[in-house]
């Protein structure tokens, strides 16, 4: 059976399609960051209590997680001091509802907290950000260059690439190393980061906005954010039973021993 015969790019595609494709993603991109630092609202300050409740937490799950490089000592001082400590709430930010913990309470509206609510405020205009240019330029690429073949990748692909590479073009001879418009713009929507990289830094906000909507999740940041309504002593009291729990084994114990012998054998 003969192959398919290859085709022939007008250069044209590549002067008024290709690039111009290109540049106005970078453009809109540096200018989705920039829109973005606009409407970020000043970050405000946070109470020490609240950070101290935060911290807290954060040290138990130090003294589990790490506790075995410290003498056995101070391990279990440490843990008796933190398990009474939450048992105790010397570590909550509100100590009045702690005396009144086993008073019924009404559950907490989460839009009456000021945090919360700006929180969100900034989500949704990062959101509206990228949501609303790249609505744009999809509607733009579809209307003016629907069903254009632009350009053919150098190195071959599977099958399985040519609904990826060659959206919006109906056709199964076509080798699937050539590239369709739309198939273009969502290759440059998620591989301009390095891009966006070195026209405005690595702390950008127009890497396709995965940073935003992720949040730059870390663990530190899980364990310190609260959800509305929860009860921080039930946390604590889960945090107390997880110290609890915890097995101490020291694992430097006779270490230089341990060094010497596995470099001795080695040598």
């Amino acid at each position: 059976m003969a192959a398919a015969p290859d085709l022939v790019i007008d250069p044209g595609l590549r002067d008024w399609v290709l690039f111009p494709i290109l540049f106005v993603m970078i453009l809109v991109g540096v200018l989705r960051h920039y829109i973005n630092l606009l409407m970020q609202s000043a970050p405000k300050q946070q109470d020490a209590l609240a950070i101290k409740e935060q911290q807290s937490l954060a040290r138990a799950a130090n003294l589990r997680n790490n506790g075995k490089f410290i003498p056995q000592a101070s391990f279990q001082s440490r843990k008796a001091y933190l398990q009474k400590a939450f048992a105790d709430g010397i570590f909550l930010k509100d100590q009045e509802a702690f005396k009144t913990r086993n008073e019924p309470k009404q559950p907490t509206n989460p839009l009456s907290d000021p945090s919360q609510m700006d929180g969100m405020m900034n989500m949704l205009k990062q959101n509206m950000a990228m949501f609303v240019p790249q609505t744009l330029l999809m509607s733009w690429i579809n209307f003016f260059f629907s069903g254009f073949i632009l350009m053919k990748l150098p190195f071959p692909l599977t099958i399985r690439f040519k609904q990826i590479l060659q959206s919006g073009v109906a056709t199964r001879d076509l080798d699937v190393r050539w590239v369709s418009s739309i198939s273009w713009y969502f290759l440059n929507l998620f591989g301009l980061r390095s891009v966006y990289d070195i026209i405005l830094g690595s702390n950008n906000t127009a890497s396709n906005g995965n940073m935003e909507m992720g949040g730059g999740m870390n663990p530190g940041a899980m364990m310190a954010g609260f959800r509305p309504g929860q009860d921080i002593y039930k946390i604590f009291l889960g945090e107390a039973e997880n110290l609890e729990l915890t097995s101490y084994e020291y694992i430097l114990e006779n270490v230089e021993d341990r060094i010497i012998e596995k470099y001795s054998k080695s040598s």
